[in-house]
């Protein structure tokens, strides 16, 4: 009769697609003194259900990239904080200018020289405008103080604050600017985007800076300001690309800090643009060479656009990615 009974309700389980229904039927029908309809005095048997676990957060991964570029140089780098894989685009390895992306490097390479002194009041001023501003002229101060000169360096090596980025960061593909007679400016300094994305998380773990100083640095890169419109000749405009592509859920994490670099330049008519973010899983690099005819906000949407593909939502995670607008980049 037992049989009989169990063989029922494993029909009428597939038939109403309550797979749960046999199991439960069986443990009280086989249970310690059970019956139907609890004859025996037997309490039904409770299967226990695992507690859902949450996805972990959001953030970015190594992952294919397509951008619809059109221009001389297109190249990015991804570094895993945790586990220090540099994962990118097939060229990058090869090189553009930084142009202002290398001021927080400037700016590191001067604190970590004090140590626990405290600078002048003045150069810690001009240090933070030429992080938050990107203001030239702050920064020319900077790297002055920090040992920087404008002469061309003998043997075509590159100067002393890039070559401590060098030495101090691991970089393996940055040398000093080719471009006469730009050679001695700390702008036209020669970097990979993997270089970029290596010199992000030198000054995220303290070698840059210093104990003393790491944490002031990355805060003042939290704090750069400024729309891509506006920017301006010496000054202002720098908080676009890579932040603009991350989800509102990776910014809650914790504070991205970031640089930007974007010059116009006469000799080859194009915009050189430099991407560069940074938090305490990640630092990503993007570089760019275009017409100036496509204008600054372009660069400005293909690193933005570059950070939204990369970003790695987990299953079942409520994650809202910006959506890069219609048409192509």
């Amino acid at each position: 009769m037992r049989s009989r009974v169990i063989m029922v309700l494993a029909v009428l389980a597939v038939l109403l697609g309550a797979g749960l229904l046999v199991p439960t039927a069986y443990a009280r029908l086989a249970g310690d003194g059970a019956g139907l309809g609890g004859i025996g005095g037997g309490a039904a048997e409770q299967v226990p259900v695992p507690a859902p676990t949450a996805p972990p957060p959001p953030t970015l991964t190594a992952a294919p990239v397509s951008v619809d570029f059109k221009g001389e140089f297109f190249g990015w780098a991804l570094l895993d904080r945790k586990t220090g894989t540099v994962s990118g685009s097939k060229n990058m390895a090869s090189t553009s200018s930084t142009e202002s992306m290398l001021k927080a490097w400037i700016v590191a390479d001067y604190l970590r020289q004090l140590g626990d002194k405290e600078p002048p009041a003045a150069l810690k001023k001009a240090a933070s405008l030429a992080i938050r501003d990107s203001n030239d002229d702050a920064a020319n101060k900077v790297y002055a103080a920090a040992g920087g000169s404008y002469k061309v360096p003998a043997g075509g090596q590159p100067g002393p604050v890039v070559k401590r980025a060098i030495s101090i960061c691991g970089l393996t593909d940055t040398r000093r600017g080719n471009v006469r007679p730009y050679e001695g400016w700390w702008s036209f300094t020669r970097m990979s985007p993997r270089d970029a994305a290596r010199l992000g998380d030198c000054i995220a773990d303290g070698r840059a800076a210093g104990r003393k100083w790491t944490g002031w640095v990355l805060d003042e890169m939290s704090k750069v300001r400024g729309s891509v419109s506006q920017q301006q000749t010496r000054s202002g405009g720098g908080k676009w690309g890579i932040v603009d592509g991350l989800p509102a859920e990776i910014k809650a994490q914790g504070p991205v800090s970031m640089k930007n670099g974007w010059t116009l330049l006469g000799y080859d008519g194009n915009w050189h643009v430099s991407c560069l973010a940074v938090t305490d899983k990640w630092s990503l690099a993007v570089m760019l060479r275009y017409p100036g005819s496509s204008r600054l906000p372009y660069g400005a949407k293909v690193c933005a656009g570059v950070a939204t593909q990369l970003v790695a939502p987990q299953p079942g995670a409520a994650l809202k990615v910006p959506q890069q607008p219609a048409g192509k980049l």
